[in-house]
C-alpha cells in the first residue's frame, strides 16, 4: 500500500513559488529580464554585508553558533529590547512556524486578515490547527471583526503591519483598541517585514508593546527587505521572555547559518545603505503612482515597498502579457484579487520599463476587447 499523509496534510494548496527568471527566459525565448513580483531589495546587499559574508566563509567548517548570541545582543543594544526575548530565525517564517508549533494544538483556532501572507494559513494547516481568516474592510484589516471572532479555541493572532499584499497600515488607536479586547491568554503576532518602508507616523512599533499588559505581543522582523538579504534566509522575532522559551523549546539548535549572521551583523552597522533603500524605495513609488495615474487606473496607497494596482481584466491575462515582454509582476489571483496586480518598487530604470511595458498590454487589452 503507497503511503498516505494525514487528511490535514492531503488537503493543503502548497505556497506557489515563481520560477527562477533563468528558467521563466527560457521557456518564453526572452532575455534581460526584470522582477518585481517578490518585493526584494532591488539594490542588492549591504556592502558591509558583502564583505563579513567574505571573511566568514573561511570558518564553514565550524557549526554556526546556535544562540547566534552576537547578532542577538546587536539587535537588544540597537533597539532598546531584552536579550533574552530575542530569537533568530531562518527567516521570519520559520518564527511563524515556531509560534504555531509552541502555542497551538490540533483542532485549535488561529485568527488572521485576509488576503494575508499565505504562510499563516498553510502553516496552521500543517499542525492540524484551524485557520480562521477574517476579510479585510476597505482594504485594511478589520480589527472589530476579529476581536468579536475570538472563541475559547482561539490560541493565536496575526496581523501584519503594514499589511501584505494590500500595502495598508494599522494605527496606534485602532492597535490600543484592539489589544484591550484580546484575551491574555491569548499570543498575538505582530508580523512588521515591511515595516522600514512605512512612513505613517500613526503606525505604532510593536517593539512598545512587548512588556505591555494584556495578551503576549511576539514581534517579527526580518532582513530580506530594506537589508537586502532575502537569499541568505534570516529573521528575527522580539517578544517576552518566557515567550522565547517556550519557542526555544521547539526550535532546531543551528537553525541560522553562520553567513546569514554574519551578514545581518554588518548590516544593522549600515545606516547609509539602510537609507539609500528606502529613499529609492519611496522615490519609486511616488513615481510609478503617477504614471498609474496617468493611466486612468486605481491603485492602493502603500506603506511598503510594493502596492496594488487595479487592471480592467483578469490580473493573470496581464501577468503573461508582461511576462512575454520580460517584466516579471505578481497576479493577485491567488489572493481571491482577481483583478489586482502586485509590483515592488524597483531601480528608476526597472520603474520606467515597467510604465512602458504596463502600457503596451493594456493598449493591447483594449484593442482585443
Amino acid at each position: 500500500m503507497k503511503p498516505c499523509a494525514p487528511d490535514h496534510i492531503a488537503s493543503i494548496t502548497p505556497y506557489p513559488p515563481g520560477k527562477p527568471i533563468e528558467e521563466l527566459e527560457r521557456e518564453y525565448g526572452i532575455s534581460g529580464s526584470i522582477k518585481l513580483a517578490s518585493n526584494e531589495n532591488p539594490i542588492g546587499p549591504s556592502p558591509r554585508a558583502i564583505e563579513a559574508i567574505q571573511a566568514a566563509v573561511r570558518k564553514l567548517n565550524r557549526y554556526p553558533d546556535g544562540s547566534g548570541f552576537y547578532l542577538r545582543r546587536k539587535i537588544a543594544d540597537k533597539f532598546g529590547l531584552p536579550f533574552d526575548g530575542i530569537l533568530l530565525g531562518n527567516g521570519s517564517n520559520e518564527l511563524i512556524e515556531l509560534v504555531i508549533r509552541a502555542f497551538m494544538g490540533p483542532g485549535d483556532e488561529v485568527m488572521m486578515p485576509a488576503p494575508s501572507f499565505l504562510l499563516y494559513r498553510l502553516v496552521v494547516q500543517w499542525m492540524g490547527g484551524r485557520p480562521v481568516s477574517i476579510p479585510l474592510k476597505g482594504l485594511k484589516v478589520d480589527l472589530d471583526a476579529m476581536a468579536d471572532a475570538v472563541t475559547e479555541r482561539t490560541k493565536v493572532i496575526f496581523l501584519t503591519n503594514p499589511n501584505n499584499p494590500t500595502g495598508t497600515v494599522i494605527g496606534r488607536r485602532d492597535f490600543d483598541l484592539f489589544l484591550s479586547r484580546i484575551p491574555e491568554r491569548i499570543v498575538l503576532v505582530l508580523d512588521e517585514a515591511y515595516i522600514d518602508f512605512n512612513r505613517d507616523p500613526d503606525t505604532p512599533s510593536g517593539f512598545e508593546y512587548i512588556d505591555g499588559a494584556g495578551p503576549a505581543v511576539v514581534v517579527l522582523k526580518t532582513f530580506s527587505k530594506a537589508y537586502g538579504l532575502a537569499g541568505l534566509r534570516i529573521g528575527y522575532g522580539a517578544m517576552p521572555v518566557p515567550v522565547a522559551g517556550f519557542l526555544n523549546r521547539v526550535r532546531q539548535p543551528f537553525n541560522t547559518n553562520s553567513l546569514a549572521q554574519a551578514a545581518a551583523l554588518a548590516a544593522l552597522d549600515d545606516e547609509e545603505f539602510f537609507d539609500l533603500t528606502r529613499k529609492m524605495t519611496w522615490d519609486g513609488l511616488q513615481y510609478l503612482y503617477g504614471e498609474v495615474e496617468k493611466l486612468g487606473l486605481k491603485y492602493v496607497v502603500s506603506q511598503a515597498n510594493f502596492f496594488l494596482i487595479e487592471v480592467p481584466c483578469e490580473s493573470k491575462r496581464v501577468f503573461e502579457a508582461m511576462l512575454r515582454r520580460g517584466v516579471i509582476i505578481r497576479s493577485m489571483a491567488s489572493y481571491g484579487m482577481d483583478n489586482f496586480i502586485r509590483i515592488n518598487a524597483g531601480l528608476p530604470e526597472e520603474n520606467e520599463r515597467f510604465v512602458r511595458t504596463f502600457s503596451e498590454v493594456l493598449a493591447e487589452i483594449k484593442q482585443s476587447a
